[in-house]
């Protein structure tokens, strides 16, 4: 072969190399890794890599493949900002997502919103996130507390109508925002007639849950409210099932999720009520195609059913890649303009971003466990929930009259 032509060979192959080995298009996953919400951190990161994984498998986002940095929250929003700076400063991440406690969700968004980068909220119920401290690259995509109060509530007034109830809630933002809605919503804002109790956050110990439930106990109250999350809900439901309290109350969990569920068993979790905005068996009841896939590939590839948290850092994954591919760029102020308003239908019926608060609108649901045999029939040991009451999002979440008088409490501009 003539050098010439031996040259102009070499440079095609290496054209061709590089176009195969496109660079890829980094987002960063901010999790508890270690904390009271492990086990939820850990759903979001299963469900992550099954979406990285299809998405590539499939071609990436416009040609680009995806990979995904992972950072641990510890449970602490000064490590979640701290974490989002440096994602984004140092590995070039174009958008975060993550979460658990709604208080790392704020803090990490901040800090993406200063570094121009999209921040999607995984796992944060507190009114705050898309409330008071909602703003521009902020998206949240579960539902919120004012939104699991509503749908409650609806199925409390006609089970536990003109009953008392008690509080034990966690001492932190989440905490405060549920009980202030769920009060709110059920007509329990009396606190002599409905007391209640808060529990340190993040370091409550067994001793400060025995002390609430006993409080409980002595109030007499038919219906308890335990507005806790994760490790912190099963220490605490272990102790009220030894007392006997799960007997004589109606406990409800406001945020119920599948690997809280597990974590207790279904012998103590029996009768128990609780919000969700999905659990798994959702798509087989309500037949929604998109969703039954999720589920069996996610079942088939980790050996055990998808939680909330795994479906809401799968969707969020796809909703970003769309809102792309939509917009035809990563640039940041594209892609916000493009999910504003925008409508879909993914593992449920249509959901979409709203345009003034980024609050995701979409169906919510409550549901109760099931009898101890009928879990244990499933496969995976894990048909928990019987969904017992639904409400669609619109009617469930605050209307913009609603969000812009908590804007003018909290001192802020009534738009993003």
């Amino acid at each position: 072969m003539k050098p010439g032509k031996a040259l102009f060979t070499a440079c095609l192959l290496l054209l061709a190399a590089s176009t195969v080995t496109a660079e890829t298009l980094k987002i960063g996953l901010n999790y508890p890794q270690t904390g009271r919400y492990k086990d939820q951190g850990l759903q979001q990161r299963l469900g992550a890599f099954l979406a990285v994984d299809e998405i590539n498998k499939a071609g990436g986002v416009m040609g680009q493949p995806l990979e995904l940095v992972i950072r641990n929250t510890r449970g602490d929003p000064a490590k979640g900002a701290e974490n989002t700076a440096e994602m984004i400063d140092k590995e070039g991440v174009q958008m975060v997502f993550g979460g658990v406690s709604s208080s790392v969700a704020i803090a990490s968004g901040k800090a993406a919103r200063d570094r121009n980068r999209i921040y999607f909220g995984t796992l944060t119920y507190s009114n705050a996130t898309t409330g008071s401290e909602a703003h521009s690259h902020m998206f949240r995509e579960p539902y919120n507390a004012w939104m699991t109060a509503k749908i409650l509530s609806q199925y409390l007034k006609r089970n536990h109508a003109d009953e008392d109830y008690f509080y034990i809630t966690a001492d932190y933002t989440w905490g405060w925002s549920v009980e202030e809605s769920v009060r709110k919503f059920s007509g329990t804002e009396d606190t002599k007639l409905h007391p209640g109790v808060k529990t340190p956050f993040p370091r409550a110990l067994v001793n400060d849950f025995q002390d609430a439930l006993v409080q409980a106990e002595a109030s007499g109250a038919k219906v308890l409210m335990l507005v806790l999350f994760g490790d912190d809900m099963v220490r605490a439901l272990n102790v009220a099932y030894e007392m006997g309290l799960t007997k004589k109350m109606q406990v409800v969990v406001p945020n119920l999720t599948l690997g809280m569920a597990r974590q207790v068993g279904p012998t103590i979790m029996e009768g128990i009520v609780g919000g969700s905005p999905w659990v798994w068996n959702v798509p087989y009841e309500l037949n929604y195609p998109r969703g039954k896939e999720f589920v069996e590939a996610f079942s088939k590839r980790y050996e055990m059913r998808p939680s909330t948290a795994a479906a809401s850092a799968y969707s969020i994954i796809y909703q970003y890649k769309s809102a792309v591919e939509r917009a035809g760029t990563t640039n940041t102020r594209a892609v916000i303009r493009t999910l504003e308003g925008h409508r879909y239908t993914f593992l449920k019926d249509e959901q979409y971003w709203r345009d003034f608060d980024h609050q995701n609108i979409q169906s919510v649901y409550v549901v109760k466990i099931k009898p101890r045999e009928t879990i244990m029939a499933d496969q995976y040991g894990s048909d928990y929930f019987s969904i017992v009451e639904s409400m669609s999002g619109d009617n469930a979440a605050q209307t913009r009259e609603e969000w812009e008088a908590r804007r003018r409490e909290a001192g802020k501009p009534l738009s993003l």
